[in-house]
């Protein structure tokens, strides 16, 4: 067995232990939600979390040494990075966009369509130590790695208070402890919707925002099908797959080449082009859109789902399309409500929080 999955071996089975609230640690968060559960294996602590942020944006984390957690993880654009694409270390593109990770610590699968990855502790390992794709390159480079942290006095401090048991010496599982930890912080929960809605602030949205937010969870659009509860996702708690019916390329439900969704991992014909319902906040932000990046704005998502799906658009609807998907009709105002209520999810707070900013400015 190989390093980096001894690791995940190792982490995945420590992060399965009884969960708690962790509620001696203060979170930053608005009354209204509740904080993430946390693994009895790694509790939360202010070192810990302080140790987490530092490494989630250090560039010598990775093999090369010029690309951090943070490099796709872009805080202003609601943690992706604007590509269709993700670009790994040795400059590959990948196949998929970069996901949005805001709010992940509520999320009990973590990957757009691995239903096996449930942890953070596990998944923190996943970009540094994958190979296909090669994301953060560290594999086969681990001693190179640990060396440069080793060697910062800053890091010692921060292993020593986070972990008194390492005497301030680095290894990867407590680096994934770490990144974990930071990670469960990273909650967007104070968009101007919010406090609206749950703040009780009523004058704080428009009136086309309001209009919007009932197009939104209407039966004639059902969004809200899909795109529910305060993290405006069905995959909380438990996740859900959807075929939105975006390609049909042999008139089968085909996808072009790269990842096909949930039937990578089943092996199951009708999983073909299944993914994660993605959370909706920060969803101005966090252009383009779908798993591969291939939708640029948001009103080209919504003549997607206006169309049936987008291969439907092109004249041959997907026969593995979701029947959650059909076919609506939008007057232009219509249009602009919806919209305008998306953009009411957007959480200024949280992608200015200093606290979740890179440590090295």
């Amino acid at each position: 067995m190989n390093t980096w999955k001894r690791f995940l071996v190792v982490i995945g089975f420590a992060a399965t232990a009884s969960s708690l609230s962790a509620s001696e640690f203060k979170w930053p968060i608005p009354a209204w939600i509740a904080p993430p559960k946390v693994p009895a294996s790694n509790p939360m602590s202010p070192a810990k979390v302080e140790l987490g942020r530092r490494l989630f944006y250090d560039i010598r984390l990775s093999g090369p040494g010029y690309m951090s957690c943070a490099s796709c993880h872009k805080l202003e654009r609601g943690l992706t990075d604007g590509r269709k694409r993700a670009i790994g270390s040795t400059g590959e593109s990948h196949s998929l966009n970069t996901p949005q990770i805001a709010n992940v610590g509520y999320q009990s699968a973590l990957t757009f369509s691995d239903p096996t990855v449930h942890s953070l502790e596990q998944q923190a390992l996943l970009p540094l130590f994958g190979i296909k794709p090669i994301e953060m390159g560290a594999s086969g480079l681990e001693h190179q790695i640990l060396s440069h942290i080793a060697g910062n006095a800053v890091y010692e401090k921060l292993f020593s208070e986070a972990f008194p048991g390492s005497r301030g010496k680095p290894d990867f599982q407590l680096i994934a402890k770490a990144l974990a930890a930071f990670q469960r912080t990273l909650i967007s929960a104070n968009s101007r919707y919010d406090q609206y809605k749950l703040g009780g602030q009523k004058g704080i949205l428009s009136a086309g925002e309001k209009r919007g937010e009932q197009l939104f969870k209407s039966v004639r659009l059902g969004c809200a099908e899909c795109h529910k509860g305060i993290h405006f996702t069905d995959a909380i708690p438990l996740p859900r797959y959807h075929n939105t019916g975006l390609y049909n390329v042999d008139g089968k439900g085909g996808l072009p080449d790269g990842v096909k969704g949930l039937i990578d991992h089943t092996g199951v014909a009708s999983d073909m082009g299944k993914f994660k319902t993605p959370s909706l906040r920060n969803i101005s932000v966090s252009a383009p859109y779908m798993h591969d990046g291939s939708v640029a704005t948001l009103d080209e998502v919504i003549l997607h789902y206006e169309a049936g799906g987008r291969s439907a658009q092109q004249g041959s609807r997907s026969p593995l399309t979701s029947p959650l998907i059909r076919k609506f009709s939008l007057s232009s105002r219509e249009r602009s409500d919806l919209i305008a209520f998306l953009k009411s999810l957007t959480d200024e707070d949280f992608l200015n929080d200093a606290r979740l900013s890179s440590p090295f400015k």
